[in-house]
Parts: C-alpha cells; structure tokens; sequence
C-alpha cells in the first residue's frame, strides 16, 4: 500500500474563476496552529463560525464562515479546516498563501491532485471504488449519470462487491480446511455443496457485471460516427439528434470539411456524434484531408451510423447489403460523377472499408422525398432528418447497440478498470468451476482459482491492487479534491 504523507496539506477547493463562494480547504494532524493564525481563536467543532481571516499583520483578508472538523470525524481522517469566503481569485490566493505561511512551522504544503480523496482512501473513510465515484460525480455529463456516480460514492457498488467476495470467502474456508485431509477430498464437492456455492457465486458476479456495464455507460457513454457519401444528410441528423443547429447544411456536395463533435444524451447515456466530411474521391486538397481524417474517426468509433439515401421499394438496400468487389474498385476512382448507379457504387464502395470489428448501424436518410414510413431492423433504420420522422427509431438502435437496459433504482457508476476485473473474476470462476467438474481433480487448482478470482474482485475496492495504479487514480482528480 503507498505510505500515508502526513505533511498538513493546503489548497483551494472550489474551481478557478469568480464566484460568489470559495473555499480553502486545508487537512492534517493537528491545525490549532494554522487556526489561532488565521481565525484568532479555536472554533467549536463542526460549526460555522463567522470571523475575519486575518493576515499577518493582523488585518482582514477576508471575512466568511470557519468550520473545523477532528479528527477522525473528517472527510480525510484527519483534522479538516474548510475557510469559506467570498469567491474571488484574488481573495482565494491570499487567503491560501496566509494558511501556507502560518502553517510554515508544522509543513503545511499546497495538496497534490486528489489528495484530500487519497487519504481519505488510506485513512479508511471511502474505499477505492467510492474514491473514484468523488471524480465521476464531479465529471457526471448527463443527471443519470450523477446519480449513479451519487449511488457508488454511498457505496452502492462496494456492497455488491463485498458480497460476492464474502460468498467467495466462505467457500474458500471451507476449501482450506478439507485441504488438511487430503482424504476427504472428493467427498468435500458433494458434503459441503460446493459445486452449488459456487454455482451461485457465478451467477451472482455475472448479475453484477451485467449492471457493472451499465454504469460504465454512464461514465463513458458512446462514440458514435457519421460516415457517408456527400450529401446524404449526415450534417442534418446531427441537427436533429442535437436539437440544434450545430452543422451547416446545404445543396453544395463537400460543405462539411472537418469534423463536427457534438455532445448530447439518450435516455441520460452521453453519447459524442461526430460529423465528418463525405466520403469520395476529390482533387481538392483540403477537401481531401477532411476526408483522411473521417476515416480516422471510424477508426476510433464505438458505433458507425453508416447514412445512405432512401429510395422507394428495397431496391437500394439490396444492392449494398454485400458489395461486390468491382464497385469497391470503382469507388476507388473510376467512379462517374453523376446518376444512381454513381451513387450506388460509391455506397458500395464506403461500406466495402468500413471495419467489421465495429458496430455498424445503416441509416437510410430522406424517406420524406422517397414517400416511405419510418421503421427499423435489427441493423438498418429508415428516418427523415428534415422532419423529424424516425429520429427516435434511431435514439432507440443506439440504446440497444450500446446495450443499455435502462436506469433502475440500483444503478451505480463503473469504469473500464473495473469492468476489466470483474470479467478477469469471472474467467477464474469458470476455471474453478471446470476442475470442481472432474471427480479425481485434487482441489488444490480449485482454491487457486478462488484465491485469485477473490483478489481480482478486491483490487475493485482497494483492497488488493498495485501501488501505481492508485497513484494514476488519484492523479487524475482535481486539486483541492
């Protein structure tokens, strides 16, 4: 575990710029120095208590609110003294350069990036995951994602974890203990049930990876990419989708010649769409670097809505569901500048480059003009950017691509560390699971396996993991936090 610093740290804990409200936010092991120099006399513990923050010379810097919080009843551990006063970034530096000279004597220093968070983490007042639901909570983009981020920072995910490792344990304690009678080995499996515990273990990781997913949408939402022929509406569904007028849309082929990222949610999952220039080819140079970098950005999608042009009867969908290699070379740059067939082909050739590993939703644009209805298939929808129709047909094939079930009352915010363990858990139990199969397996593999699909799902929590990793955690938190 890294080494708890003890220096009494110092720093402003509210963001840059003005407000009405700032805060100094200082913790350590005893501050009475840093509170006689900067408040003038003790404070009664956990009260505000108005006064003048004096400066050296004993005028006022400020006057606002003290409170100080002993330790252990603190956010950190330690003893914690919060200085609010009005929001200035001038009255904050002051008041900030005060505390760090009267607080020169004992060590006071300006805090790192989430230390305040990381001794909380080592002084035992969050656990690792709640550490990191402080940062979510923070940087939640949509309302159900600060909820779910409020849901782990309560300690919502903790206590599921804590569950499966406290089912795991038992099945270990027992394990353990027939290991000392190699004799009793094979009636240990069928005695002790442990082929229905672990059953139940399993079925129980995978209900909480299943919501573990969920929360991970929140947090990370989805890269969703635009790609196309020019002119097939690409700009406008971003409109639509954005309700805004966020890309310039008109008749001339070529108009969007970079991309275009917009932010917004579905159903309170953040989602980035990304416009990017028509895909053809050009001599125009500019034009054509607007190009190369579409095709960087479907590289680093999570979903392609790959638009095309709705046309009366199945017609067009049927000529672009498997693209012959031909119009994939005519696209390359034989391709004629004008008529359906032109068009078709180059369809043809864009999808022929798409990548396979990727999602890829098709998005038939303009059913106003080809008299059609919305609707939607597992991989395709058809929908009208202008008007509006099947713009939610579309919002809902997301959702799905995505794998989203919804928000209940139980979903907690999750990052890709954490899925990465749950799965790594889960492999471990399939593993024990396989050798619980086998009526002359001894059950030494068996506990390993448990032993390490335990310490997996530990390092969620912090309570198993590698030093440095907890260092990149909390570096990535603001300071003051």
């Amino acid at each position: 575990m890294i080494p708890l610093d003890t220096d009494p740290i110092a720093a402003i804990a509210t963001a840059p710029g003005r407000g009405g409200i700032g805060v100094v936010r200082v913790s350590g092991r005893d501050l009475s120095a840093v509170i006689d120099a900067v408040c003038g006399r003790p404070l009664a513990p956990r009260t505000a208590t108005l006064l003048p923050f004096r400066a050296a010379d004993g005028g006022a810097i400020d006057t606002g609110l003290a409170l100080h919080f002993p330790a252990p009843h603190s956010y950190t551990g330690e003893d914690v003294l919060e200085l609010q006063g009005h929001g200035g970034p001038v009255v904050m530096q002051l008041l900030l350069e005060r505390v760090l000279e009267a607080g020169r004597a004992i060590g006071v220093r300006v805090a790192e990036p989430g230390e305040f968070t990381r001794r909380a983490f080592l002084n035992d007042k969050l656990d690792l995951a709640q550490a990191e639901a402080v940062a979510d909570l923070i940087d939640a983009s949509t309302a159900q994602a600060a909820r779910g981020a409020s849901r782990s920072l309560s300690g919502a995910f903790s206590k599921a974890v804590h569950a499966v490792v406290d089912a795991l344990i038992e099945l270990r304690m027992l394990l353990e203990a027939t290991l000392d009678f190699p004799e009793e080995e094979i009636d240990f499996l069928e005695r002790s049930d442990a082929r229905g515990r672990l059953d139940a273990i399993r079925a129980a990781l995978d209900a909480l990876l299943a919501d573990a997913r969920q929360g991970a949408l929140l947090r990370e939402g989805l890269h969703v990419v635009l790609a196309g022929a020019p002119n097939v509406g690409k700009s406008s569904l971003l409109n639509a989708l954005a309700g805004a007028e966020v890309a310039i849309v008109t008749p001339v082929a070529g108009t969007t010649r970079d991309r275009i990222a917009q932010a917004i949610q579905v159903d309170g999952v953040p989602l980035v769409v990304v416009d990017t220039a028509g895909l053809r080819e050009t001599g125009d140079e500019v034009e054509r670097i607007g190009i190369e970098r579409t095709w960087q950005e479907v590289a680093r999608a999570d979903v392609i809505l790959h638009l095309g042009v709705a046309e009366a009867g199945e017609g067009a969908s049927a000529r672009v569901a498997d693209p012959a290699a031909d119009a994939a070379a005519r696209f390359r740059g034989n391709v004629p500048p004008d008529g359906e067939g032109a068009r078709a082909d180059l369809d043809a050739g864009i999808a022929a480059r798409l990548p396979r590993d990727k999602p890829i939703l098709r998005v038939w644009n303009k059913i106003d003009l080809a008299g059609l209805a919305p609707r939607a298939t597992d991989d395709a929808v058809w929908l009208s950017a202008k008007d509006g129709r099947g713009i939610e047909l579309l919002r809902a094939a997301l959702l799905r691509l995505a794998g989203w079930h919804g928000a209940g009352e139980g979903t907690f915010i999750a990052r890709e560390r954490h899925l990465e363990a749950l799965r790594a858990a889960r492999g471990h139990l399939a593993a024990a699971h396989a050798h619980a199969q086998r009526r002359d397996e001894v059950l030494d593999l068996f506990a390993e396996e448990l032993r390490l699909a335990q310490e997996r799902l530990s390092s969620i929590t912090g309570e198993f993991g590698a030093d440095d990793l907890l260092g990149v955690i909390f570096s990535m938190f603001c300071i003051g936090k």
